[in-house]
């Protein structure tokens, strides 16, 4: 598993990456990002919802309540422009880290861990 701190700073182009495929409720955001990272990153509901709290805030996603297929109540949360355009912006920013960690690590021999 990822160190707090890593899923952390991660945490936000990680959600709106997982709604930039479309609406989605809490619990369906972390099945989501559980199966894509293979059970390595997991967010609780109190881990989560803060985030999106968060994001919502700051008018990267916008969320409604609705009666879900079940009868259950579900707030379902939407990716806004402000929020793609953030994204991006957050792509370009790991991308970079991402070639100056390979930069940095080329040199280190690195064995599965």
């Amino acid at each position: 598993m990822l160190s707090k701190e890593l899923t952390a700073a991660s945490s936000i182009p990680i959600i709106l990456s997982t709604l930039i495929e479309g609406e989605s409720y809490g619990y369906e955001i972390i099945k989501k990002i559980k199966e894509a990272s293979n059970g390595k990153v997991l967010y609780s509901d109190g881990t989560l919802y803060p985030v999106l709290r968060k994001l919502e805030d700051k008018e990267l996603i916008r969320s409604e309540w609705r009666i879900a297929e079940n009868q259950k109540r579900r707030r379902y949360y939407t990716i806004t422009d402000k929020g793609i355009t953030q994204l991006k912006e957050e792509k370009l920013s790991w991308e970079f880290m991402n070639g100056l960690l390979n930069t940095l690590w080329a040199p280190l021999p690195l064995t599965s861990v």
